[in-house]
């Protein structure tokens, strides 16, 4: 075996690398391996189960059969551990720690000796954060994801994490539903194993991760508790041991253009708003970048196909019985650069040469009879989002499309717990909640960007306003909701200085969102805005000193390609280019 393969490979430095090996070895023959077995080509297993994350229940029989695949194939398993992340378990949010866990998937893998890894995960935050350390480490690398869990039952409905959460939330804040039964709910929301049953971010992730081909072909929709998940994971470890003799590195597989594909699938599943900053961050790793421009003249052109919630009727399970990803592809095929190539060495071209078996359209509908002909997210400009903004126009109510109203202002995310549900709040349904001070800066960009409907407007009925943040909405959510507003209003964003009364502006149409105030008042309060402290030490103070902006995926400006910071900077890098 070469110098820089197996066992040999990335050995500890202590002046003499044929002691380094000794050693190493020595360490190894402790766990009972045999000399027969270090002498193969290693696979590393990133393996991400925790008691403190349900989506990934799974992962260890997931790790048992990647193991398989890989011993079948010649090659040496090794599983090692690494972060792992579930977005309700985690304060102040798990979006501050996918950094945390990019970086120490990078530094496992690149420091540990391994010819090809399988990144094991499925939780919203966990598959970009595996993806971002793998296209910055660049050894081949397979990602398979955990499966969405399957529905439950409730008199006679089925239920599914975490759209139908909201919904039953929504309706028990509005008196709709009584404690009783809310608290059934509850036990039967996420009925098995596996991620958000509908097209929320893990599932979102999961495809953009086939479309990007670091993903078998069909393994994203696969559900968990399916055993054809199991088959998938065994797969997988074939191939990573097949990648070591003729590897297919990351960077060759995002690409402008395979990053423009997932951009289009993204489009026509009506995929996650949260997507679109992970797709960011993982691209940002090779110096591509997403411009807005590129982003709308993309959603214009893509319908969207997909009748899953939380914008239309089914779940994830049904999305994989209609055909799943490759039928999506083959319906917007005419919009793809069928040239990029996946962790099999095929092009897409060659991919979708092969028929489907059957596609059901009460799910997956085809490209002349689409839920919308226009695609499901936008980037939105304008003087309070100067380097954009995000709405999902699929998810928001037509009506409010074009919109102008007061703001009623919330400082921050404590502002908002304490005051949201005050009787004497001044507020209407026509009003446009604001808040500030709650993105990746100020508060590790939560999900906090689906302000509730104030509890006395809910009662009078009210379903949905206008609501703008700087934060992030789960994929699960809905509403007419502006998000990732940059810059942030913990950097002097002009988000930061609106005031109660203020006139703001909506128009989906014009793609803008405006603060009608004179420049000369803006301008004014801007030059009096102060920032406030941030944490002094610990891993939130490196993360508040170098996380980007969200157009730059909230990555730290360090892991970037160029390691460069670019706080405020737009995009400069555009998919104009692609080809």
């Amino acid at each position: 075996m070469s110098d820089n393969k197996g066992m040999r490979k990335n050995l500890t430095n202590y002046g003499d690398r044929d002691f380094s090996e000794f050693l190493r070895k020595s360490f190894a023959r402790s766990m009972g391996y045999s000399t027969e077995s270090l002498q193969k080509p290693i696979v590393g297993i990133a393996s991400t189960p925790s008691g403190f994350n349900n989506c990934h229940r799974t992962v260890p029989d997931l790790v048992d059969a990647v193991s398989r695949g890989v011993l079948a194939a010649g090659g040496l398993p090794l599983p090692f551990p690494t972060t792992s992340l579930c977005e309700p378990f985690l304060s102040p949010t798990s979006m501050m720690f996918r950094n945390l866990m990019a970086m120490d998937t990078e530094e496992m893998v690149r420091a540990q000796p391994m010819d090809a890894v399988v990144l094991v995960g499925g939780c919203d935050k966990t598959v970009p954060a595996q993806l971002m350390g793998a296209v910055s480490a660049d050894i081949p690398a397979l990602q398979l994801v955990t499966g969405a869990m399957s529905t439950g039952r409730h008199r006679g409905e089925r239920l599914g994490a975490c759209t139908d959460c909201r919904r039953y939330w929504g309706r028990y804040r509005a008196d709709e539903v009584e404690k009783e039964e809310i608290d059934q709910v509850e036990g039967r929301l996420a009925a098995t194993a596996g991620t958000c049953a509908v097209m929320g971010t893990a599932s979102t992730m999961a495809i953009i991760s086939e479309v990007l081909g670091i993903a078998l072909p069909g393994s994203a929709s696969i559900p968990a508790v399916l055993a054809d998940r199991l088959v998938c994971a065994e797969m997988s470890g074939k191939r990573a041991v097949e990648l070591i003799a003729n590897p297919i590195r990351p960077s060759e597989l995002v690409t402008r253009k395979s990053v423009e594909n997932a951009l289009r699938v993204l489009m026509a599943v009506s995929g996650s708003t949260n997507a679109v900053v992970h797709l960011a961050a993982i691209a940002g790793r090779l110096g591509i970048s997403i411009s807005s421009e590129r982003l709308n003249a993309i959603s214009d052109e893509t319908p969207v196909l997909v009748n899953l919630k939380p914008v239309g009727e089914g779940y994830m399970e049904d999305f994989h019985a209609a055909g799943g990803v490759g039928a999506v592809l083959r319906e917007i095929r005419g919009l793809l650069h069928l040239d990029t190539i996946d962790v099999l060495g095929q092009t897409l071209e060659e991919r979708l040469q092969e028929p489907l078996e059957w596609v059901d359209r009460n799910y997956i509908l085809s490209f002349d009879k689409p839920v919308s002909r226009v695609g499901g997210l936008i980037a939105l400009s304008g003087n309070l989002a100067p380097d954009g903004a995000i709405f999902k126009r699929a998810a928001a109510t037509p009506s409010l499309f074009e919109f102008e109203g007061r703001a009623v202002v919330f400082e921050g995310l404590e502002d908002l717990a304490n005051r949201i549900d005050d009787p004497e709040l001044d507020v209407e349904s026509t009003d446009v909640l604001v808040l500030k001070n709650a993105g990746p800066v100020a508060a590790g960009m939560p999900e906090a960007g689906y302000l509730p409907i104030p509890q006395k407007l809910a009662r009078r009925g009210v379903k949905d306003m206008v609501r703008i943040s700087d934060a992030r909405m789960s994929g699960t959510a809905f509403g007419t909701i502006a998000l990732h507003i940059s810059p942030e209003a913990a950097v002097g964003g002009p988000l930061s200085i609106v005031q109660n009364g203020d006139r703001i502006r909506l128009s989906v149409k014009d793609k803008k969102l405006e603060l009608l105030v004179p420049d000369a008042e803006i301008n004014k309060r801007l030059t009096n805005w102060q920032p406030k402290m941030m944490p002094q030490r610990g891993y939130q103070a490196l993360f508040h000193k170098s996380v980007n902006q969200a157009p730059k995926g909230c990555d730290f400006d360090f892991l970037t390609e160029n390691g460069e910071a670019s706080f405020r900077s737009p995009s400069n890098v555009d998919l104009e280019g692609a080809e």
